[in-house]
């Protein structure tokens, strides 16, 4: 009789781990092909773990940058106002991402807040922005006295879901906010074809998307505005720090005039003082520096990063009930802040999320669950209970974003998400086997969870 050819997760779905190797040749290295019952045994439950070593740590620190900022301290030209360092950064930053022009600040969340503010968005508006997300996002809307109204998440792109854009709209909607989660890119030609047919300006939130492509353009360019963080987790890090890219001049004297106090900028009236809104958002000298030093390694740590999460992608995906992210349509470069995949719990005899995250972890694999169900935080519920909203919005219409609050592609994603932070890919790919051999170990011993 002709043999049956089983595609690996068939064979992993029906045959032990030592069977599977055995037929596949596939490294489970660290429990063994023909394993005894005790190295099989799940860390959790006492077994040996599958990755006894350590996995690359984040911030990385070059020496070679100590000696320039030293020199600055020294100089006493510690701020943006009478040091060079800052804008020489910006020129730098915008060069490498292909944007005519770039403004450091102070965070993701001032450059969003100032992004917000030059693109007219005000007390009473309404903007469309993702739910899966750090919160940041849409507490700068907030900051504007403005209505952040989510649209609900697609599971397979962990990104907003552009169909879901449309019905959101009222007369009220001023922009929206699509976010590069983990550095994935949104499907923007879907987004920006919606804001031109309705006039909505749009701000790429891309605080985790540095050098992520679609369409062979980077993430933070393809909208009016993009906006990125350099938080000490970053892959461009600063422990804090923003920036704005812009491609017009006009608005981008502006923000840089709302940044630095209200001091016109570039081609803006030269006036004495303060004459225009603003705040004090501005980068240091010292943040400036250390980015430069950053930028010189970031390239190639993202060339490893992708390189371990497309192998991860085509080893994952063959365990039952683990679904790697799915590229959105016309992304062509992730840079994965995290690496993200679905854990299907149906899969592994319902074994809770929470469950399957601890065992894997027992493995000596670090993972997490992704962001929860923020659109349903306390905190947006003390906002909107606000006399300065109640004053703003009426009850109806405060009525109707609650009802319309429900978000089920957003749950399920956020039931179901794992992520493993980046550093975890700039590891080895014996590292990358030991993730892969985990999961599969787990799988096959997922009667033995409780």
């Amino acid at each position: 009789m002709k043999a049956r050819k089983l595609t690996r997760r068939q064979a992993i779905a029906t045959t032990s781990a030592g069977v599977v190797g055995t037929m596949l040749g596939f490294p489970f290295r660290s429990f063994g092909i023909t394993g005894t019952l005790q190295q099989k045994k799940l860390a959790i439950n006492g077994g040996e773990k599958v990755h006894a070593g350590s996995w690359p740590t984040w911030p990385y620190w070059d020496q070679s940058a100590e000696e320039g900022i030293l020199d600055m301290f020294r100089s006493g030209r510690w701020w943006l106002g009478n040091g060079e360092h800052v804008t020489e950064f910006e020129k730098r930053y915008a060069e490498m991402m292909g944007a005519k022009r770039c403004l450091a600040t102070a965070s993701g969340t001032t450059a969003l807040i100032t992004a917000l503010q030059v693109l007219g968005v005000d007390a009473g508006d309404e903007v469309l922005v993702s739910p899966y997300t750090f919160i940041a996002t849409y507490n700068v809307i907030f900051s504007h006295k403005a209505l952040p109204v989510f649209v609900d998440s697609d599971p397979e792109t962990f990104l907003l879901d552009p169909k879901k854009i449309e019905e959101r709209i009222t007369d009220r909607t001023v922009a929206i906010v699509p976010v590069h989660i983990y550095g994935l890119p949104v499907d923007m030609d879907s987004v920006n074809r919606t804001a031109k047919s309705h006039n909505l300006k749009v701000i790429e939130d891309a605080c985790q998307a540095w050098l992520a492509e679609y369409r062979g353009k980077r993430a933070g360019t393809l909208g009016d505005l993009g906006c990125f963080s350099f938080q000490n987790s970053k892959h461009l890090p600063a422990g804090e720090g923003g920036a704005i890219l812009g491609n017009d001049d006009d608005i981008m004297d502006r923000c840089h005039a709302y940044h630095n106090c209200g001091r016109p900028y570039g081609n803006m009236p030269k006036i004495a003082g303060n004459p225009h809104n603003g705040m004090n958002y501005r980068m240091q000298q010292s943040q400036a520096l250390i980015l430069m030093s950053q930028m010189k390694r970031i390239e190639k740590d993202n060339d490893v990063r992708l390189a371990n999460a497309l192998y991860l992608d085509r080893k994952l995906k063959e365990i039952p009930g683990i679904v790697p992210y799915k590229p959105a349509d016309g992304a062509t470069r992730a840079v994965y802040h995290l690496y993200p995949f679905r854990y299907i719990k149906e899969e592994f005899n319902n074994i809770p999320k929470n469950i399957f995250i601890r065992a894997l972890s027992a493995e000596g694999i670090p993972c997490g669950s992704g962001y929860g169900k923020q659109n349903k935080d306390g905190l947006i519920e003390e906002v909107l209970t606000s006399k300065g909203y109640k004053r703003i919005f009426s009850e109806s219409r405060l009525k109707l974003w609650r009802e319309q609050n429900e978000l089920p592609g957003n749950d399920l994603l956020c039931d179901q998400a794992v992520t493993f932070y980046q550093s975890v890919l700039l590891g080895s790919r014996s590292d990358m086997d030991d993730i892969v051999n985990a999961i599969t170990k787990i799988y096959e011993n997922r009667n033995t969870l409780v």
